[in-house]
């Protein structure tokens, strides 16, 4: 008997643990949020495998240091690591990780607690989805497009409502396992 995954999830190993123990499951962890939130929009236009795979090179380069540091990267600093193929090379993507921290470090700046003001777009509470077929899941709802609009409104980079809802998914502020899946 197979165990019953997402329909979306194929064999690579990358990819299981990522589902089965990562995607779907609620997270308020800081430098969790904001990794996602950058590695959702390295994405754009790619398949989520690639950006798996190369997420230890991100981290080694963006997201095991602080955001504040990572908001202190200059251009010459960005241009550099553009030439490492562990990253997704372009430069609009990588300048993108940079523009984030710098709107993140500025609503902190303001007194906002991320975490709590990213929950509040669910009323800190994991939305359940009815799944059937993961195929049947929404690519953006009314509240992804209001967070994408409140981000981007802030200063954040390649933040459009498809990519923040399939934030929302990873970070587990939605719940879209299908109805049979074994995470569910």
């Amino acid at each position: 008997m197979s165990i019953q995954r997402c329909g979306w999830c194929s064999d690579d190993p990358i990819y299981i643990e990522y589902h089965d123990h990562e995607w779907g499951k609620p997270n308020r962890d800081e430098k969790h949020l904001f990794e996602m939130l950058c590695l959702e929009g390295q994405q754009a236009g790619l398949s989520w495998i690639t950006v798996l795979k190369k997420r230890e090179c991100y981290r080694t380069h963006f997201f095991n240091h602080p955001i504040q540091t990572i908001a202190e990267l200059t251009n010459d600093d960005l241009a550099e690591k553009c030439k490492d193929a562990g990253l997704i090379r372009h430069i609009g993507k990588l300048t993108a990780i940079r523009d984030n921290a710098i709107a993140w470090q500025n609503m902190k700046a303001q007194g906002i607690d991320m975490v709590d003001w990213l929950w509040n777009f669910v009323d800190q509470q994991v939305q359940s989805n009815d799944v059937p077929d993961y195929k049947q899941a929404p690519a953006q709802t009314d509240i992804s497009l209001k967070l994408s609009k409140t981000l981007k409104k802030n200063g954040f980079k390649f933040v459009g409502p498809t990519t923040i809802y399939a934030f929302m998914q990873a970070i587990g502020m939605v719940n879209d396992h299908e109805n049979d899946c074994l995470a569910r």
